[in-house]
């Protein structure tokens, strides 16, 4: 009996020896590392790992590092550390989790955020999407680990295939047509499947790890690869970002750290696990920001704005949870410390809250005062655009955004395009009414223009009116703004979203394997699409470092007898955009714009060179455009 209790006795200290002895187990930790020398020498450690909030001691002896905080989640698979990283230096530091030890990586920073220089009014961006663009040399058949997916080209909704070694390998081609600066849609991890009705995230904006770049484009090396050889060109690159939501199949969608990690989490339990939900509870946006700014918004309206999701397989991310916006400020400058990016296009901007957004953007503004974000708010009034630029006296609170999307300036191109100007408010009218609002923003060079993007019809519509393309393109390239192109513009493509969003994403000619049509070459482009490439080309060319467009004075004159005219002025230097906005012969009557040609007898065409004579009336050709520098 004794013997029996004996063993009985070892059995129990064995079993506790091994249970003391058990490790926690890490899935992983982000930032994945962290830099040093940062304004801010906080950082937080979101860690993943089964159970990982129950660990007793959380520890480090490394030099320089004092651990503030450790943050025990509503769940127990995550764990959040807070450290100072004020006396630190760059190396391996070792942080203790009871008796498991991880190492993480401290780095040197390449140069100070001062050093990091932003888009501004002197580019011109180009926005495509990898998955449409080009595909590289040895691009994946089929990503282990990745859940089901199909690349199919002959489905506009479904993935294609391009990648960024694709886009890295035609960086000459921007060279070519002139634009200085590239802009993606996300190219982070968005591990979602492919459905039986045709839908992919394709596009990125259904995040589901945003520390990896999505194995489909490449690497997180590919992409830093991209924007060293990019900015050996001479090129930028702007990241697209997304704060307002993350992908369905996020970890923190099923397993969430706090049960407000994500707006109206409610709705998870009638989803059932599926990105396809049929809940009843389901709240989506209604779309409408006008609540975000209008003074007399009710609560009711707010929440649906701010709140909702954006469609069911984006949950909603709480922005006011301060942990959270912890998260995303340090993922995004763990992003411009890793890869180098030149600055940041923020979608579906007034959808987050404004006072977490605020914060980030401050955050950024003091540690890269130089860097530069665009956020996206689309709604067509300037006086609501204007609000969110940063130091704007139309809000009571700074947004510190310093570059805002102007979507009047698109609405109105738009309905320009299809209307004669006549002496009220029909075509270039249109534009003249919407500019002379600008005393509205802050800094209106600061302001992205464009006349088309992927969530918008193609400016061609199903057409190809080279035009009014060119009188659009024209007005983009001059007046005080940053100008964004979208992929395909140069060399014709169209396309319409009735019937789905891909028939405005289609993909370039020439970037696929099997393409007998390549438009990155002048011999595999046609007849027409080099036409058009060469008189955007050239335009774009004459742009680069034009101090003129850049830092010059603009007046406008309200559209006389169809006619309407842009004068840039710096220094001695005059540049005249001449638009006839009728499908009649036009006139330019020299006396009328005396004030900017002043005693200037003779302007060259930037796009021909052509010589014309001012001292008599400039006859225009029905929609003519012109830009012409006075000598």
């Amino acid at each position: 009996m004794r013997k029996r209790i004996l063993i009985i006795a070892f059995l129990m200290v064995g079993l506790l020896t091994a249970g003391a002895a058990k490790k926690n187990v890490i899935d992983r930790i982000e930032p994945t590392n962290w830099f040093v020398g940062l304004k801010n020498p906080q950082l937080q450690l979101m860690v993943y790992g089964k159970d990982i909030r129950n660990v007793k001691n959380v520890s480090t002896d490394y030099p320089g590092v004092r651990i503030d905080s450790v943050v025990r989640l509503e769940s127990p698979n995550y764990l959040l550390l807070y450290l100072d990283l004020k006396g630190a230096q760059a190396g391996n530091m070792v942080l203790r989790f009871d008796k498991t030890k991880v190492t993480y990586q401290l780095k040197q920073r390449e140069m100070s955020g001062d050093k990091r220089m932003g888009f501004t009014n002197a580019d011109v961006l180009y926005m495509l999407m990898p998955d449409r663009f080009a595909q590289g040399a040895n691009h994946p058949k089929q990503i282990k680990g990745m859940r089901q997916y199909v690349e199919d080209r002959s489905e506009p909704s479904l993935r294609h295939g391009g990648d960024l070694n694709g886009i890295r390998e035609h960086l000459d081609y921007f060279k070519e047509l002139g634009v200085t600066a590239l802009w993606f849609t996300p190219v982070l991890e968005n591990d979602s499947p492919d459905n039986e009705n045709g839908y992919s995230t394709y596009h990125g904006y259904a995040t589901t790890n945003y520390y990896r770049v999505d194995p489909r484009f490449g690497s997180n090396d590919d992409y830093r690869r991209l924007c060293d050889e990019a900015h050996a060109k001479g090129l930028k690159i702007v990241m697209d970002m997304i704060f307002n939501h993350s992908g369905f199949e996020h970890p923190w969608t099923l397993d969430m750290p706090t049960k407000d990690w994500l707006n109206l989490p409610d709705w998870l339990k009638e989803s059932k696990g599926s990105s396809n939900p049929t809940g009843t509870r389901f709240q989506q946006t209604s779309y409408k920001l006008t609540p975000v700014k209008d003074p007399y918004a009710s609560k009711i309206d707010m929440k649906e704005t701010v709140d909702g999701w954006f469609v069911p397989t984006m949950p909603d991310l709480n922005q006011r949870n301060e942990h959270v916006m912890t998260y995303l400020i340090q993922n995004s400058i763990w992003w411009i410390e890793t890869v180098g990016i030149d600055g940041i296009r923020m979608d579906t901007y007034p959808y987050a809250d404004a006072k977490g957004m605020a914060r980030w953007m401050k955050t950024l503004d003091e540690e890269y005062p130089n860097f530069n974000v665009v956020g996206e708010t689309w709604v067509t009034e300037p006086a609501y655009t204007a609000s969110w630029q940063k130091d704007s006296k139309l809000s009571d609170e700074n947004s510190y955004l310093k570059t805002v999307m102007d979507f009047a300036f698109f609405d109105r191109l738009n309905s320009a395009k299809n209307e004669e100007t006549d002496d009220w408010w029909n075509g270039m009218n249109r534009l003249y009414n919407s500019f002379c609002y600008d005393y509205l923003y802050p800094n209106p060079s600061s302001v992205m223009a464009f006349i088309e993007n992927h969530d918008t019809d193609r400016f061609l519509g199903n057409g190809k009116d080279t035009l009014a393309l060119k009188q659009a393109l024209a007005l983009l390239l001059t007046v005080k703004r940053i100008p964004q192109l979208y992929y395909g513009t140069e060399i014709l493509m169209n396309g319409t979203k009735e019937v789905t969003d891909g028939n405005v994403r289609k993909d370039f000619p020439g970037g696929f394997p099997g393409d007998t049509h390549n438009a990155f070459t002048k011999e595999g482009r046609t007849q027409e699409e080099n036409a058009m490439f060469n008189w955007l080309s050239r335009l774009l060319h004459w742009r680069q470092g034009n101090e003129t467009i850049i830092k010059g004075k603009m007046t406008q004159f309200i559209p006389y007898k169809g006619v309407y005219v842009v004068a840039r002025q710096y220094r001695n230097n005059t540049v005249l955009t001449i638009i006839n906005g009728r499908k009649q012969e036009g006139t330019l009557e020299i006396a009328r714009y005396q004030e900017v040609i002043g005693n200037k007898k003779v302007a060259t065409d930037v796009i021909t060179g052509k010589k014309i004579n001012l001292s008599e009336n400039v006859v225009l050709q029905p929609r003519q455009t012109l830009i012409v520098e006075l000598n």
